[in-house]
């Protein structure tokens, strides 16, 4: 598959950064379509922003007509405030997305997930991560990428206590842990994002924790 134009949704977030700038630096993307709440930013003649509602997206824009999708969106049950808006943000929306690109051309998707993502769990968050995969196998994509890290590293814009605890455990215990319970940096959950998407493979991919590992 001839990857040139991508559509990245969740380019604001700790991953979604490292993203957008792999692929506007990258030659094989020549289109870069990014829709965000506020305008980005960037600046860059690949780059096309559109600012949007993502509780009303328009199915028809021009902008959909992509050969891929990354998917960065994701939130936590602290900032989402209840179950609903959680789903909201880390189901429906990553799935309203993928139909709308599918039906207009897009033939690769490639989401970042979490470990532990599972539709049968008992911990909602990894159940509402598998419910989202299984939904999006339904879809149809010639290429479905499944990223699933586990503590990202990296800095973010907000603080989130508890996992800036974890990775201050993780960084003294990585050397001995096992590669799957290591800290994944956001450059290296990007990374694979992004050349997942840019030489996608034909069918269902998953990208472990434990590949992901600093």
């Amino acid at each position: 598959m001839n990857i040139t134009s991508v559509l990245h949704v969740g380019a604001t977030g700790l991953v979604g950064r490292d993203v957008l700038a792999r692929l506007l630096d990258d030659p094989r993307a020549t289109r870069v379509v990014a829709p965000t709440r506020r305008p980005l930013s960037v600046a860059h003649p690949k780059l096309v922003n559109p600012v949007v509602d993502f509780d009303a997206l328009p199915a028809t824009a021009d902008w959909w007509k992509v050969d891929a999708v990354i998917c960065t969106l994701g939130t936590t049950m602290r900032q989402a405030g209840s179950r609903e808006a959680f789903r909201r943000v880390d189901h429906a929306y990553p799935l309203q997305v993928a139909r709308h690109a599918q039906a207009a051309g897009a033939r690769v998707y490639a989401l970042n997930s979490a470990a532990g993502a599972d539709q049968r769990s008992r911990v909602f968050y990894s159940r509402v991560k598998g419910e989202l995969e299984r939904d999006l196998e339904a879809v149809g994509f010639e290429s479905l990428v499944l990223v699933r890290p586990g503590l990202i590293g990296g800095e973010r814009q907000e603080h989130r206590a508890g996992e800036a605890a974890a990775s201050v455990v993780l960084r003294v215990l990585g050397p001995v842990l096992p590669r799957g319970w290591r800290i994944n940096p956001a450059t290296r959950v990007a990374a694979a994002l992004v050349d997942a998407t840019l030489a996608p493979q034909p069918g269902r991919q998953v990208v472990d924790a434990a590949l992901l590992a600093g």
